[in-house]
């Protein structure tokens, strides 16, 4: 029964010391909130200055918030100027527009044309200035050029291709077209790239254009061997 366990083939009473209550099972004992176990026995939690016990049986104990644990005691976390305490409570952030630097918060230094980066502790270029250093420099766009997306770059107008400094001509061979990206080119349907140019297509008999106009396929009842198409067996 409850309250009972086995001894040597009997059932013997649970003794319970003082401060503890039967287990889930009632064959042991556990202390109750605020004491631990010593041998056979429960004694009291020491709870340090400015901590509190934790949601749970034995000797587990926290700090209060602004308090880190170091050893046995609860030391007072020590906030510097233009931080605060996180969400912890444990350790402290400094506030947007500083940045930690060993026990203390500097501030950002944003240098013009530039502007504090999500976090706040660091900073980006404005669009049409990318990073020099600590400085942010305007960003130079070639002719037949514009600023990317990023805004710290440039790219090429569609039909021209970057080179070192500038933007060249992409040129296209016959029976080419300028590719939708507008930074290459394809050959139209029934011609194949080969070193730069655009030529025919050599079709074997048996076979047809495939879907993507540049390469053949062999017709139903045909396979591939080498550069032509033999009948299917069975």
């Amino acid at each position: 029964d409850r309250g009972y366990r086995k001894v040597n083939g009997a059932c013997a009473v649970v003794e319970l010391p003082a401060n503890a209550f039967l287990d889930s099972r009632g064959r042991g004992w556990q202390c109750e909130r605020g004491y631990a176990q010593a041998d056979r026995s429960c004694v009291a939690v020491k709870v340090p200055a400015n901590a509190y016990l934790a949601n749970s049986y034995g000797r587990d104990w926290e700090c209060d918030r602004g308090y880190r644990a170091i050893d046995d005691a609860c030391v007072e976390v020590a906030v510097p100027v233009n931080a605060f305490l996180d969400s912890s409570g444990r350790d402290w952030k400094c506030e947007r527009g500083y940045r930690r630097s060993d026990g203390s918060c500097v501030a950002v230094t944003v240098p013009a044309n530039g502007y504090l980066d999500a976090s706040g502790d660091g900073w980006k270029c404005h669009r049409g200035f990318r990073q020099s250093g600590s400085l942010c420099a305007p960003v130079e766009t070639p002719r037949l050029a514009y600023l990317a997306r990023s805004g710290s770059d440039w790219e090429c107008s569609r039909g021209f291709r970057r080179s070192d400094d500038s933007c060249v001509a992409i040129e296209v061979p016959q029976h080419g077209y300028l590719a939708p990206s507008g930074r290459g080119w394809e050959c139209e349907r029934g011609f194949e790239k080969s070193s730069g140019s655009c030529r025919v297509l050599a079709v074997p008999a048996n076979a047809h254009i495939d879907r993507s106009g540049n390469r053949w396929s062999c017709n139903p009842g045909f396979r591939r061997q080498g550069t032509g198409c033999a009948q299917s067996e069975g």
